[in-house]
């Protein structure tokens, strides 16, 4: 199959399951919201969920929404510095700039086709700043296992507070947590598979690293390690440590603006906030753009947890989803685009 064609392909599947978990949640909530109209003596032609969506994103404090572009760049630049930090460890200099822009250029990308983001930073930095690409995506792939861990304490934090509600919710809906309980044997299939794969892989390494394909793999595995190896020798640790913090702290304070922006769930606070944050974060890690229809449906369950009726916990996701991705990712994103090649057009890195 042609490359273009294939990734084509691909695109419209990621989009189409995008689109499919919202069509469905969205489906579910019009049911329940028309039967609630119906309770209430309302219409059925003048009771309409996405007419909802639209009066609640009108009626939202676009303070506290402009507050979460904030929280968005100041993120945003902590992940910058903390990649030059990385970058300096291979005795590269970029510009901040550099580094701020081709993030901000990777989020618009993965809008497009997920994950393409990852591939478009460290193409974009590397070109611009004159490193070798695999030693750029060697420093990516630490920033992004950092985030990887982050996520998971974040998730045992958030389990922990929100425990008790969890379990009253697995217990009330015990078709689910019987669902549940069949993964345990494809995950421990997975993770045979693979280590059965990497085991053989490393077995047989010399034949593989001969052949013309293998020999390639292994140079761009040597230069992810390289890149790997910088988070051992970055200089103020204590720093690198701060920033990776500070990053995280801003996506849970970009969360908590749409809380204080939304009147059904100003009042939650923090912890729910935070069982939000990290249950939709899971949403945005499904290969469906930037998290479209995932997000919407784990943080409207986790909404849920706290006694947010699903139609106002439909709204604050699209509100949520679409201020960031629109007033964020693709504003910030299309600037970048614009800029980086102006701003570079003169500039010679050593």
């Amino acid at each position: 199959m042609p490359p273009p064609l294939a990734n084509a392909l691909k695109f419209l599947l990621f989009i189409g399951l995008g689109f499919g978990i919202l069509y469905l949640v969205y489906r579910n909530q019009q049911a329940a919201y028309l039967a609630d109209c119906a309770l209430r003596g309302v219409p059925e032609e003048n009771c309409s969920l996405l007419d909802k969506v639209w009066r609640d994103f009108q009626g939202a404090n676009f303070f506290w929404l402009g507050m979460t572009l904030v929280a968005f760049c100041i993120s945003n630049l902590s992940r910058a510095l903390r990649w030059n930090m990385l970058l300096h460890t291979l005795g590269k200099r970029p510009r901040l700039i550099n580094a701020f822009l081709t993030i901000n250029l990777g989020y618009l990308a993965n809008l497009g086709f997920p994950r393409l983001g990852e591939l478009v930073r460290p193409a974009a930095m590397a070109r611009y700043e004159n490193i070798k690409v695999e030693r750029v995506v060697g420093t990516v792939v630490v920033g992004r296992t950092l985030d990887v861990i982050t996520l998971l304490s974040l998730t045992g934090l958030a389990l922990l507070l929100a425990g008790d509600r969890l379990w009253a919710w697995l217990e009330a809906n015990a078709s689910v947590s019987d669902k549940l309980g069949g993964l345990e044997w494809w995950l421990a299939s997975v993770a045979v598979l693979g280590i059965g794969g990497l085991a053989l892989a490393w077995f047989q390494r010399q034949r593989i690293r001969a052949t013309k394909v293998g020999g390639k793999l292994y140079s761009i595995v040597e230069g992810f390690a390289e890149g790997l190896k910088t988070i051992a020798t970055v200089r103020r640790p204590w720093l690198f440590i701060l920033h990776s913090l500070n990053i995280w702290l801003m996506y849970f304070c970009m969360t908590l603006c749409v809380f204080l922006a939304f009147a059904p769930t100003a009042g939650l606070g923090p912890e729910a906030a935070l069982v939000t944050f990290v249950s939709g974060g899971w949403g945005i890690v499904v290969p469906s753009p930037g998290g479209m229809g995932s997000y919407h449906y784990l943080a409207q369950a986790a909404l849920g947890l706290y006694g947010v009726p699903g139609d106002d916990a439909f709204s604050w996701a699209n509100i949520s989803f679409f201020s960031i991705n629109i007033g964020c990712n693709v504003l910030i994103g299309l600037l970048a685009l614009l800029l980086l090649p102006r701003i570079n057009r003169s500039y010679h890195p050593a």
